[in-house]
């Protein structure tokens, strides 16, 4: 079956195809071979329009499941030329020998309809080479407004079909959007879809923000402004835009601020008489804790999906390295021991992986390593990129690279785990510091 096949070729990090499935005419099988990689190939001709209005909407949904698909690297789409059967109606027999004879081992099927300001949209997953469905049929129903939703909620449990992976498609990012020249960058705080589209402005760019920080539950926005002349941690409210400055001492400075996995703390750096060392506190009541006390710079903090343990960034060895700690303070632990400079560490929601930022011998890396610090892989580089954040289901990272020169440009971009695929992501104009929200409600 190619649920089980997939998720063995996801927990093994690299997969191929067996040409023996296609001879024997039986249930897909994969092959594990070493340092090959061989995206699924499949095929999901345009929904079917089950009302007049639903025409170019059919259309337009299977095109963003697609496009979800093929961002992943583990899919491979086979184009509509090569197709031998149509789909004319979501209740017609599939022609399995149609689809084998172009080697489509998965089948996405759909229909849509449109009435008034409303959708309905329901879809099948075919495993071709068994000659059967993978699970039920679905359906999904909202307004023509939030059409594209719908479509990454169809490829969301696609996805999870064939790979027995969590979902992400259907979640947001918060990013700064930046515009104007380097020596005079306007910044605004921006909310998108996690691959660009439905841009929406959060704060006009009279005052420069930066680091926002998504709550577990996707409904607020930690970041830092220079309103006030210092850098301030405020609280955004994503539905109705409303913020507030979370509680600060005067002739201090406040930065690099995370919930908690609960959403009712708030850790961050601060910086009071030239030292910097990260505390904690409690939204509700404005309960400040301080958790280090060294003569060195503490920044970046992160929580553990559990919530017991926290990992920064500190400069106490002479160097930018990774330190981890409990979440009320004590001993803390470096994990970091690779040359160079380790920065912006972010722990995966799945608990098992960091995520950091690495400068060494000029050039920049996003890159992961297991929470005690082993296994570290470095999945890209260039000239400058930091801040990287993890999809929901901990498998994509999403980061800031920018150009190099005067006209050097911040840009978003995404890679998964295995640093195999990487991909850039859709902005109007300059773009940097991500965070990627849980999904959608």
């Amino acid at each position: 079956m190619i649920r089980w096949v997939l998720a063995a070729v996801l927990t093994l990090g690299v997969w191929h195809v067996a040409g023996s499935a296609q001879a024997q005419n039986g249930p897909l099988r994969i092959e594990i071979t070493d340092g090959v990689q061989e995206p699924l190939p499949y095929a999901v001709p345009d929904f079917v329009p089950e009302t007049p209005a639903a025409g170019q909407m059919a259309q337009e949904i299977a095109r963003v499941v697609a496009d979800d698909l093929n961002g992943t690297g583990l899919f491979r789409e086979i184009g509509k030329d090569a197709f031998i059967s149509q789909i004319t109606s979501f209740s017609s027999p599939v022609q399995f020998a149609d689809w084998k004879a172009i080697n489509a081992q998965a089948l996405i099927t759909g229909a849509v309809a449109v009435n008034g300001g409303n959708v309905t949209v329901k879809f099948r997953v075919w495993d071709v080479f068994a000659g059967q469905e993978l699970g039920q049929g679905l359906q999904f129903a909202g307004t023509t407004d939030g059409w594209r939703r719908m479509a990454h909620k169809v490829a969301d449990a696609v996805y999870s079909r064939i790979t027995g992976e969590g979902a992400y498609f259907d979640s947001r990012v918060v990013f700064v959007s930046e515009s104007g020249p380097k020596d005079d960058r306007k910044k605004r705080l921006a909310i998108m879809d996690y691959d660009g589209a439905n841009v929406q402005y959060l704060t006009d760019s009279r005052s420069i923000v930066l680091n926002p920080r998504f709550s577990p539950t996707g409904d607020r926005v930690l970041y830092t402004s220079f309103e006030s002349g210092f850098p301030r941690i405020h609280v955004l409210d994503v539905a109705n835009v409303g913020r507030r400055v979370l509680q600060s001492e005067e002739g201090t400075m406040s930065f690099g601020s995370r919930f908690s996995p609960d959403g009712q703390k708030v850790v961050f750096s601060l910086e009071s008489g030239g030292n910097t060392d990260l505390h904690v506190m409690d939204i509700a009541s404005g309960n400040k804790t301080r958790l280090t006390s060294a003569p060195s710079i503490e920044t970046s903090p992160s929580f553990a999906p559990d919530g017991s343990r926290i990992v920064f960034e500190s400069d106490r060895s002479g160097s930018r390295q990774l330190y981890v700690m409990p979440s009320g303070g004590g001993e803390a632990q470096r994990i970091s021991f690779g040359p160079g400079n380790y920065g912006t560490p972010v722990w995966s929601p799945r608990g098992d992986l960091i995520a950091f930022t690495k400068q060494h011998k000029g050039r920049f890396h996003i890159g992961v390593m297991r929470t005690d610090g082993s296994g570290e892989r470095l999945l890209t580089a260039s000239f400058l990129e930091e801040g990287p954040t993890w999809s929901p289901n901990g498998r994509v990272i999403m980061f800031t690279r920018e150009t190099q020169g005067a006209q050097g440009q911040a840009s978003l971009y995404m890679v998964d785990i295995t640093g195999r695929s990487l991909k850039k992501v859709r902005t109007p104009g300059g773009a940097s510091d991500p965070s990627w929200s849980p999904l959608q409600r």
